[in-house]
């Protein structure tokens, strides 16, 4: 009795240890690597939007009212002017600060944006400093004195795919971009906008 309560206990010890789990090899030792000194990084980019060098979604910059009616195919408000003069024209329904076109004798030839949610090309936007709009842009020409407000520049940036598109921001006191605008030149450069 005594010799099978021990070979009991015997197979109930041989069973455990065959179930136990091994334990996980330590990893080997690798000596630590000796950091570098590295250039700072460059700025990140701000997501991809509509905006673009060469005009916003679906319309191009240097078509004419009827082709970018047809081409935008959703509802647009504003004063329409049948002379041939400046005014502009937005999505109806958007957020204050969104996208506002200029049409000028008969042509789209720029658009605006206020807002903080739409990137400009290349990364930009309204909130970040002068010198993260230059890191971003090194191909922007030297800021200006903004022509009404002062301690404000606007920074002009030829458009880096070649294109007729030239981006401008305006910056405040506070050297944060405001607002930014793409379009073609002369009207990309009014400062009143149709004003």
């Amino acid at each position: 009795m005594i010799r099978i309560a021990l070979s009991s206990a015997v197979l109930v010890v041989l069973l455990a240890a065959c179930n136990r789990t091994p334990e996980p090899a330590a990893a080997p030792q690798t000596p630590a690597a000796t950091p570098e000194a590295s250039p700072a990084p460059a700025p990140a980019p701000v997501a991809a939007s509509d905006a673009d060098w060469q005009g916003y979604g679906p319309v191009q910059l240097g078509i004419d009212a009827e082709q970018f009616n047809t081409a935008w195919g959703s509802e647009l408000q504003g004063d329409v002017v049948a002379d041939g003069g400046c005014y502009y024209l937005q999505p109806a329904g958007q957020r204050e600060g969104g996208v506002a076109f200029m049409i000028e004798s008969g042509r789209f030839v720029r658009y605006d944006l206020r807002t903080a949610d739409i990137a400009a090309p290349g990364g930009g936007k309204v909130g970040l400093d002068l010198a993260r709009l230059q890191a971003l842009y090194p191909q922007a020409e030297a800021p200006q004195p903004h022509k009404y407000e002062e301690g404000g520049k606007t920074l002009r940036v030829p458009a880096a795919d070649g294109s007729q598109g030239v981006l401008v921001f305006e910056l405040g006191a506070d050297g944060k971009a405001r607002a930014w605008r793409v379009g073609l030149p002369p009207q990309v450069d009014y400062v009143e906008g149709c004003g």
